[in-house]
This record gives structure tokens, C-alpha cells and sequence, in this order.
């Protein structure tokens, strides 16, 4: 159940109830692609640095070590340690990313393994299966994600293709829900909108999808290589025309400013995968801006990579050390830093939501944008 607590403008601030707890929005999903947050992370970290939705990736989890075990051994919720909502993509957005090695029928995607090179044949039921083996909080339909620069005819019928597979997914997460051995029978099921960067597409798949009740909507095929301006232009023409009743979710964005943006034009649900892949580089996310701990000027640094923050790398550890152990290639090193950005994106989410409780979220916006443009 999706409850809205508080507006402003179109931003919302709102709860959605599940079987394994209760999700606040806006809220930043940690990505998780195969079980697990890169840069050894446990679920215990996940716990201490205010993670309230893991992210897994079907496709990953489907090919290595397989749903069916994961399914055997109680779901992914028991196979990772984690007892709070976790959702999984539909495998779509990868499945497409492998141009080289698919063929899209209507019936689903033809495609070769990226670990080992077997076929293997996706399509609606496939990943609503796949899914529901999993036993995820919510399974996200399978679509097809278009290019941002595609045509518009390729576009048309793709989204076309889209639309129908979602009704497969539907009906097939039914089926799924109400048998006697599946892992979670409150599996939620949220819709895709695509259309690449038409807004007239856009907005009739929106119409389209919104009449299929779904438990929640997502935008997808966005932040693939158009500019943050269209990005933004997309979501403001798009979100008027999904349900406001239900969660709305920007796929793979973004950026904190992202964030920011998406917010103030009525999104609930963010994830991506820069705090983790920044920080196993070294880039740090701070409230004055972003650090490269690789720069010279780190090696003698004894502050912390930010004062003030209390997450576990900041409370114990010099800017120096984990340059250190970055330079020697120490697995530390990255830890740390992935554990910083992490619990940066995740307190950032706690702020946005305590300013629109408070009814001061415009304000919150243009402190936190103009306090990220300095470094010190």
C-alpha cells in the first residue's frame, strides 16, 4: 500500500508498505547486481549505513549461480542475510545491452551468456519467473530499453512490443503469486515507460500502462546518453500521466543533482550504480563536492574524507590512510570509500525527506546544489 504524506510542488514524500517492511520515499536503492554491493560490502554494512532497498539483477542472478538454487535454498532474501525489501530488475536493460549477441522476436530475446556463451531465450514469463524464484520484494516487467537515439518508428515499435509484454507480465505474476510453493506471494510488480526521448510516446505508453493497475511505475530507458536537460524535459512531460497513487522510479539515476531534479518532478525511487563504482576509484562524494583521494594533496591529509560524517569510514580513518590503501591496491581502501558514498546518497535521502516533512524541500534543493559546487 502506497501512502502520500506530504507534497510540495510535485514533489512527494510517501510511504510504501511491503512484505519485508516499510519502504520511506524518496529513497535511494543500493545496487547490488549479483547479491552483493561491490567492493565487500556485507549486509551488516548495509544495515549500519541506513540502506532501506537492496538492488539485485535478474539476468546476473539467472546466470550465476542460477534462480532455481536460489529458490532451493529459500529465496534472496535468506541467500543474501537481508530481511528488508529488495527489488530486481527484469534483466531487460542487459539483455539489450548485449546487441552483439541477441535477436528481439515478439515472443522475447534470443541471447548468448556474457559468462559462458549459451543460448538462453528471455521473454515476459521467463522473467517473472525468474523472479519469483527469487522471491523479491518487487519484480520490475520485462521490456525493451531503445536507445535514446533512435529512430521514431523503431522507437514506435518497440514501445508497442513494451505495452504487450507487460500485460504478459502481469498476468503471468498472477498465475505465479497464487501457487503454493512460490517464495513470495505479495510480489509486487511495477511497469516500465519507454519511448526513448519523444515526449508524445512517452506520454502514450504512460496512458497505456497506467490502465494496467500496476503496484508501482518506472521510467526507464533514460540517462543512457541524452543530456541531464532532456532527461529532465522527459520526466516533466511523462509523470503527470502516471498514476499518482502508486510509487513512481527513475531507473539508473544518478547523480545527486539527478536526484535532486527528479524529486522536485515527483519521483520516488532512484538507483545507480556511481556512489559504488566512484568509490572503488576513489571518488568520494562530499556536501562540498566531489574528491579524487588519488590526488598528491591526499597523501598527508589527516582529516576525514568529510568532517562531521559518521559513517564507518569517516569516524575512524584519515584521508591519508585510505589513500594508502587505494595506491597499494588494498581491498580496504575500496571498502571504505564505497561504504562513504553509500551512506552520503543514503543520509542525503534521509535530508530530502525530513525538508519535505518540514515543507522546505526548494530550499534543502539549492543549499545542497550550491554547497556541492566547492571543494575545499
Amino acid at each position: 500500500m502506497y501512502k502520500i504524506l506530504k507534497t510540495e510542488g510535485r514533489a512527494k514524500r510517501a510511504q510504501l508498505e511491503t512484505v519485508h517492511g516499510t519502504i520511506q520515499t524518496p529513497v535511494f536503492m543500493n545496487v547490488g547486481t549479483a547479491a552483493a554491493i561491490k567492493g565487500a560490502v556485507s549486509t551488516e554494512d548495509l544495515e549500519g549505513i541506513k540502506t532501506q532497498v537492496e538492488l539485485s539483477n535478474t539476468y546476473h542472478l539467472h546466470v550465476r549461480p542460477g534462480d532455481r538454487i536460489i529458490k532451493q535454498l529459500g529465496g534472496l532474501h535468506k541467500f543474501m542475510s537481508w530481511d528488508k525489501p529488495i527489488l530486481t530488475d527484469s534483466g531487460g536493460f542487459q539483455v539489450f545491452s548485449l546487441a552483439g549477441l541477441r535477436k528481439i522476436k515478439e515472443e522475447g530475446v534470443y541471447f548468448h551468456s556474457h559468462v559462458d556463451g549459451r543460448k538462453i531465450f528471455m521473454g515476459p514469463e521467463e522473467s517473472m519467473q525468474i523472479q519469483s524464484n527469487l522471491g523479491s520484494t518487487i519484480a520490475m516487467a520485462f521490456d525493451e530499453c531503445p536507445s535514446s537515439v533512435a529512430d521514431r518508428q523503431y522507437v514506435e515499435n518497440s514501445v508497442a512490443r513494451t505495452a504487450r509484454w507487460l500485460e504478459r507480465c502481469k498476468k503471468e505474476m498472477a498465475r505465479l503469486n497464487a501457487l503454493e510453493d512460490t517464495v513470495n506471494p505479495k510480489q509486487l510488480l511495477f511497469g516500465i515507460n519507454q519511448g526513448a526521448i519523444y515526449d508524445n510516446i512517452r506520454i502514450d505508453h504512460a496512458k497505456r500502462i497506467s490502465e494496467l493497475e500496476c503496484d508501482g511505475y518506472a521510467l526507464g530507458g533514460l540517462a543512457v546518453g541524452e543530456s541531464h536537460e532532456q532527461m529532465y524535459h522527459v520526466i516533466e512531460e511523462t509523470v503527470p500521466y502516471l498514476p499518482q497513487d502508486k510509487p513512481t522510479y527513475l531507473m539508473g539515476v544518478g547523480t545527486p543533482a539527478n536526484i535532486l531534479e527528479g524529486v522536485e518532478r515527483g519521483i520516488d525511487f532512484f538507483d545507480c550504480v556511481y556512489p559504488t563504482r566512484n568509490g572503488r576509484h576513489g571518488h568520494l562524494y562530499t556536501n562540498h563536492g566531489k574528491i579524487n583521494l588519488f590526488n598528491a594533496k591526499y597523501e598527508t591529509d589527516a582529516r576525514p574524507i568529510e568532517e562531521g560524517c559518521t559513517c564507518p569510514a569517516c569516524r575512524r580513518y584519515s584521508r591519508a590512510y585510505i589513500r594508502h590503501l587505494l595506491k597499494a591496491k588494498e581491498m580496504l581502501g575500496m571498502r571504505l570509500c564505497v561504504l562513504h558514498n553509500l551512506y552520503f546518497y543514503n543520509t542525503m535521502m534521509e535530508e530530502i525527506r525530513q525538508a519535505l516533512d518540514e515543507g522546505g524541500f526548494l530550499a534543502y534543493k539549492k543549499r545542497k546544489l550550491e554547497g556541492m559546487q566547492n571543494i575545499k
